[in-house]
């Protein structure tokens, strides 16, 4: 029986905030994957190693958790006054579907540096030694991402000090604006769906609970920590290895999706695993973060804990950490109450792995709030670049 060969496709591999993506130039795919499709998805399931009974990505580049299954494809951007266009694909890890229905902020932060690494930026708008500006298309949820990337000799500064927790080592900082993330770009949508800054949020089998439904950054479900017998504190591993517990946020999750009209039956939500997140918040406290750190009450406006793709986030989402921002800066709102109340421009607020500052402009016109853009730092670091192998037939 013959066996193809193996097909090799430039791609290189970086880690963006606290996330590690798989990124290639469009022009650089093979020619029936440069377009959407099963081809597309195939490739892109194969070059992560998904899906995976076995939940560990041995034969592919993912890495068996949400942050580390993402593909991203850049090309010179469709659109006026945008450097790059930006696409984004969670790849899941026990199933065979790429979700598409939303961005990761985290490698958004990667996508501005690689723009620059790939040549897709004119060389006109790169200075030798300063700061670029990266106009960024995200493609999947039709929004600008502004990157300021340093520039050292004409090349994006890696390394540096500036320290995200999350991330083991130090890198360069790179400052993202997200630009009118108000709504999600399906339906240019109210960035709160059902009209409310406060629902009542029915879950069937599971119970009631008070929420904040909003779209912005990501489309997020938050709900209060002691509503759901949590405290803000918990780490990644109190939650991942309750199978019951996982079972509730997916129904919360999937309750709030069908309330912000996201999907039309529950059914859905297994192919729509990316969107919505579900978080939950709570009133500072002192705790200690996964790496050993202790995180005082004083030096945090709030605690946060987000699941992505069915599991506690080890850190936090850039997206979400948009929407915390924004739901923060909305006096009323569960993430807002949460943080004292008022009006605030930047929050503060613990996640298991540490702390995030993320800042937000919010204004109400003619009645509906709304968010000129929301501002955060990350860091970026090419760990790898050359060829990415997948078995011939794949795609």
């Amino acid at each position: 029986m013959a066996h193809l060969p193996q097909v090799k496709i430039p791609a290189t591999y970086i880690r963006g905030g606290t996330s590690k993506g798989v990124f290639f130039r469009l022009q650089d795919l093979p020619e029936a994957c440069q377009v959407p499709g099963a081809a597309r998805d195939q490739l892109f399931m194969r070059v992560i190693g998904s899906p995976d009974p076995y939940a560990a990505h041995i034969d592919g580049m993912g890495g068996a958790t949400s942050s580390t299954s993402k593909c991203v494809i850049l090309s010179k951007s469709s659109v006026p006054e945008h450097d790059v266009d930006y696409l984004y694909g969670q790849v899941s890890i026990d199933k065979p579907f790429v979700d598409w229905s939303g961005n990761c902020g985290n490698l958004s932060t990667a996508a501005g540096a690689f723009a620059i690494h790939a040549g897709l930026v004119d060389p006109a708008r790169i200075p030798d030694n300063g700061v670029a500006v990266v106009r960024i298309w995200q493609a999947n949820i039709q929004k600008t991402i502004i990157a300021h990337v340093p520039v050292s000799n004409g090349q994006v500064q890696e390394t540096g000090d500036f320290e995200l927790d999350g991330v083991t080592f130090p890198a360069a900082e790179i400052v993202l604006e997200f630009m009118d993330p108000s709504d999600d770009g399906e339906d240019g949508g109210s960035m709160f769906p059902t009209g409310n800054l406060v629902d009542d949020l029915e879950v069937p089998g599971v119970g009631t609970f008070k929420a904040t439904m909003i779209t912005a950054g990501i489309p997020t479900v938050f709900v209060n920590a002691a509503d759901i017998g949590y405290t803000g504190t918990e780490l990644r591993e109190q939650i991942n290895s309750d199978p019951e517990a996982l079972k509730r946020f997916e129904a919360i999750r999937v309750a709030g999706a069908l309330r912000m009209g996201l999907i039309k039956t529950p059914e859905e939500a297994a192919t729509r695993q990316h969107t919505p997140k579900i978080a939950f918040v709570a009133p500072p406290t002192t705790y200690t973060a996964s790496s050993g750190k202790t995180i005082d009450a004083g030096d945090v406006d709030l605690l946060v804990r987000a699941l992505s793709m069915g599991k506690l986030h080890h850190a936090m989402m850039g997206t979400a950490a948009v929407a915390i921002g924004t739901a923060a800066a909305i006096p009323g709102t569960l993430v807002n109450l949460a943080a004292g109340g008022g009006e605030r421009e930047a929050v503060r607020f613990g996640h298991p792995s540490g702390t995030l500052r993320v800042g937000a402009q919010a204004k109400q016109v003619d009645g509906q709030w709304t968010v000129t853009k929301a501002i955060m730092s990350r860091s970026a670091r090419i760990i790898m670049e050359g060829w990415v192998r997948v078995p011939g037939g794949t795609f």
